[in-house]
């Protein structure tokens, strides 16, 4: 499996289902780092979903906002790490009011001695139309950049759409 893999797609793509098959392919014993956060009712049903169709042979830990701390302190040779999604990820960031700029910094900086292989999930929102207020257009220019930054230090992407993959890098 590829030291670091991202996963683009836009919602209900199957970019997620994509990426646990890829690490479910590589091994075994397998890592999932959530970022989500169950803020209301339809929140914990998508994380329920995605929980079962995952089923058992994965150990899930939450990690909202120290994403790169929970990746580097979980990352190990024998098991890949899946991280489940970068874009929520953002989200977090953005609503605590963090530095974005400073924690995109620390992960791309942590990925190329990380322990172990590592698959981002993350949802492509720039393919719409410009959104018509501020905090949505800084999201989506936030996610813009984090894409390309993993990207470009990715050894594998794929774009995902209908369900079909296409390898972009790699």
């Amino acid at each position: 499996m590829r030291k670091v893999t991202l996963v683009l797609g836009g919602a209900r793509s199957g970019k997620s289902a994509f990426a646990e098959d890829l690490v479910e392919r590589a091994s075994a014993s397998r890592l999932y780092l959530a970022t989500g956060q169950a803020w209301d009712e339809e929140m914990r049903t998508r994380i329920s979903a995605h929980k079962d169709r995952r089923g058992k042979g994965w150990e899930t830990v939450e990690a909202p906002l120290e994403l790169t701390a929970t990746l580097v302190s979980g990352a190990r040779p024998d098991r890949p790490v899946l991280v489940d999604c970068l874009s929520l990820w953002v989200t977090n960031l953005m609503l605590g009011e963090h530095d974005i700029e400073a924690a995109f910094g620390e992960l791309a900086q942590a990925l190329p001695d990380l322990e172990g292989p590592v698959v981002f999930v993350s949802n492509e929102v720039g393919l719409g139309i410009v959104p018509d207020n501020a905090m949505a257009r800084a999201f989506r220019d936030h996610a813009g950049r984090l894409h390309q930054q993993i990207a470009r230090l990715a050894d594998e992407v794929h774009f995902v759409a209908a369900g079909l993959p296409l390898k972009m890098k790699g």
